[in-house]
């Protein structure tokens, strides 16, 4: 028996009885989505962690802690070889309005000047405050998209007055579009000079955070040790007990890369599961399938149908099967992942499709392979009697 006839035989046996092979490939169709679409979102989760670490810089240091204005200021004047810039920041929460509407609980930073050239935090519209803006604690600010949105939602938010805690402020510029993380929108944001922060909000008590910028992304580690180093003398402190810590964005992005790698194959894994359930409910329906079909065996064997054809028959049933139900789930998945999943973006990865198409007929074909050994073992004889 030729490779055309088992194909088409094995067609017609898996349109003989319509809703049950329907229901298989549902199965199967299900497994595959669900291996796709989980790792698509799995990927998908890793890049927004990450795009919102590299808008960081992979260049720059974070520093936390208390530090004083004199401790900030004497670290500026240092110069220290591998570091390019430090930029003070304070920060709190505020309500912020416009005479139209009111934001609660906003982000308010206060920053120097340094602080949109430092990093990736970029002027969309308008412009920065500038140095001048800082030493005179001048009422001006620079706003996120969602603020400048919320505020002022029939007109541009540039050259308006805000409110910020009672005190009025000019908006001068609005942020490019951040990448979120979290409970926050980054894009919900108030940056206004440190010196106007400090007096009406914060104080001058202390600054708890300093963005360092390296000369280059290859100069981070060293940057990092030439700031332990005066920072432990201006405060008086040791390694040992020093009381601020310094987190290098390059390191933070390769410990979340690999997170993430362990986070899409745990998806992974457990989308595989639903596939190995459509595998199994293969076997359960050939197996049902053999046996309705005893007497259909029997004869083509009499007739002198081989082993070989009657096996392959009813493997390639399974594989038509498993790869119909495979094809459907691709599909189902690619439409999936045009929409948000729990605020996450699916990305679908590019190994995932031939994957899940391999692995899902593979597995027809595995669980496949008992029943069509069954009916490919019977005696004739014994069909025939069941006729």
């Amino acid at each position: 028996m030729k490779l055309p006839d088992i194909l088409l035989s094995a067609l017609r046996g898996v349109t003989g009885n319509k809703l049950r092979s329907v229901l298989t490939l549902l199965g199967v169709l299900i497994g595959v989505a669900a291996v796709i679409l989980l790792l698509a979102v799995g990927n998908g989760s890793a890049q927004q962690v990450n795009n919102a670490i590299s808008s960081l810089g992979t260049n720059t240091l974070t520093v936390r802690g208390t530090f004083t204005n004199d401790q900030v200021e004497a670290l500026q004047r240092a110069e220290l070889g591998h570091v390019d810039g430090v930029v003070p920041q304070v920060s709190t929460n505020l309500t912020v309005a416009s005479p139209s509407s009111s934001e609660d609980s906003v982000s308010v930073v206060g920053t120097t000047e340094g602080y949109f050239t430092s990093g990736t935090t970029a002027v969309a519209s308008g412009d920065a405050f500038t140095a001048a803006d800082v030493t005179t604690a001048a009422k001006v600010a620079v706003i996120g998209q969602t603020l400048a949105s919320s505020l002022f939602p029939t007109g541009s938010a540039l050259g308006q007055s805000i409110s910020i805690d009672g005190s009025a402020y000019t908006v001068v510029g609005i942020l490019e579009s951040q990448d979120s993380t979290g409970f926050n929108d980054a894009n919900s944001v108030v940056i206004a000079p440190l010196t106007r922060v400090q007096r009406s909000f914060t104080g001058f008590g202390g600054i708890t955070t300093l963005t360092v910028e390296a000369t280059d992304a290859d100069a981070v580690s060293a940057a990092e040790a030439e700031i332990e180093i005066v920072l432990n003398q201006l405060q008086g402190t040791t390694t040992e007990t020093e009381d601020f810590s310094i987190t290098n964005q390059s390191s933070l992005l390769e410990t979340q890369a690999e997170s993430a790698d362990r986070f899409t194959v745990l998806l992974g894994v457990v989308a595989a599961i639903s596939l190995l359930v459509g595998g199994i409910g293969v076997t359960n329906v050939m197996l049902v399938t053999v046996t309705e079909r005893t007497r259909e065996i029997g004869i083509r064997k009499a007739l002198g149908a081989t082993r070989g054809a009657i096996l392959g028959q009813f493997l390639a049933e399974a594989a038509i099967l498993t790869l119909a139900g495979g094809v459907l789930g691709v599909v189902a998945a690619l439409i999936g992942a045009q929409y948000e999943i729990y605020g996450t973006q699916p990305v679908v990865l590019d190994y995932s499709i031939p994957l899940a198409l391999g692995v899902s007929v593979a597995i027809g074909v595995f669980f496949g392979v008992y029943p069509a050994a069954r009916a490919a073992n019977m005696r004739p004889i014994q069909a025939l009697r069941s006729i």
